[in-house]
């Protein structure tokens, strides 16, 4: 009864938190609009595409604009986008973990060629803005662009790293409350998008639900994880990144220990990634139909071929990173460790992409 009454409520919440937060744009109208650009923006050979204010802005591809910038954009209301956008002022930001992601991204792109160097980044850290134009396009006709944005995925090894990492040297509440310190500074340096927030909040829940020795419900965060985001920002209703990361969380929740325990002669190496791939699909393919009309049966596959190298490329890419930013000759020979992996990723993306 209580869990009945707490959905009704946060139900009622979120309708008074949608319709009392959508800004009252007039097509046509000129507007300035200021603000922090709060995820990384997507770069065209031409232009690049940036969200402020809910509102699609397109900007001339030069200069650059990065996720944590602050700026001043005016242009004309076009229903859900801002038409004739000039950048009218622009300021980098300042910021430690902002200067730190780009310092490691740089590293990346010095030590591997591409797409290699691009791969990397966008495995690690969700950073997406050089990966090559057909590079991309392999991406998405394999269904494996969410390996190279930010996503769940990566906050899941992240918090499995931090935690087995923390464990031995701290008391388990303290190993706790490091690795959730840790998951967030991960997900401001990734990029505040709906996907890694929610995997934020989902593992910061858990981690804390083990810490005052109380077994969390994974169903319940996750609907309470989905009220409180659309309640921040109610905006995310009609985010892809939000629907597909609940739609795939939802069915790895209900249906990932069946699909993996149906699998047990497919070898260990590529078990976990086939049998998350195939649960996942269960709640993507009907959100992908929608939004693009088109899916690709073989994701699956493709999926279980390459997932497997995810969590390496992560330790080790990280660790050479950090690194080679104090010794960057060090740094380049634990990077070249991975190459031979983001090979088989590149051959084999490329591969079924020309099938």
């Amino acid at each position: 009864m209580r869990d009945v009454i707490i959905t009704i409520l946060l139900s009622f919440l979120l309708i008074i938190r949608f319709f009392t937060s959508q800004p009252q744009y007039i097509t046509g109208q000129r507007i300035r609009i200021s603000g922090v650009v709060s995820s990384e923006p997507v770069l065209y050979p031409n232009r690049q595409r940036l969200t402020l204010s809910g509102l699609k802005i397109y900007l001339p591809a030069f200069p650059e604009v990065y996720y944590g910038d602050r700026v001043v954009i005016e242009g004309v209301i076009d229903g859900g986008s801002l038409s004739k956008a000039k950048l009218v002022k622009h300021e980098d930001s300042n910021n430690f973990l902002m200067d730190f992601k780009a310092r490691l991204v740089s590293f990346w792109q010095k030590t591997l060629p591409e797409p290699h160097s691009s791969l990397v980044a966008g495995i690690i850290l969700g950073f997406k803005r050089n990966i090559p134009q057909d590079f991309w396009s392999d991406l998405k006709k394999t269904g494996t662009t969410h390996v190279v944005v930010a996503s769940g995925m990566n906050v899941t090894f992240v918090a499995g790293f931090l935690i087995s990492t923390f464990t031995p040297f701290l008391r388990r509440k303290w190993a706790i409350l490091a690795s959730i310190v840790g998951i967030w500074l991960y997900v401001f340096i990734s990029g505040l998008e709906a996907p890694i927030v929610r995997a934020g909040i989902m593992a910061s829940a858990m981690f804390l639900s083990q810490a005052v020795g109380r077994l969390a419900q994974t169903l319940r965060v996750f609907f309470l994880t989905a009220f409180l985001m659309l309640i921040i920002k109610p905006a995310w209703i009609g985010d892809l990144g939000f629907l597909l990361s609940f739609g795939s969380t939802l069915s790895l929740i209900l249906f990932g220990t069946k699909v993996h325990s149906k699998l047990s002669f497919v070898p260990s190496i590529f078990r976990e990634g086939f049998s998350t791939s195939i649960a996942a699909q269960v709640g993507v393919v009907p959100i992908l139909l929608f939004a693009f009309g088109q899916f690709n049966i073989l994701s699956p596959l493709i999926n279980m071929l390459v997932l497997w190298i995810i969590p390496i490329v992560m330790v080790i890419g990280s660790i050479g990173g950090i690194v080679g930013l104090v010794f960057p000759a060090l740094g380049q020979l634990i990077i070249y460790l991975i190459y031979p992996l983001t090979s088989w990723f590149v051959w084999i993306t490329h591969l079924f992409a020309n099938i």
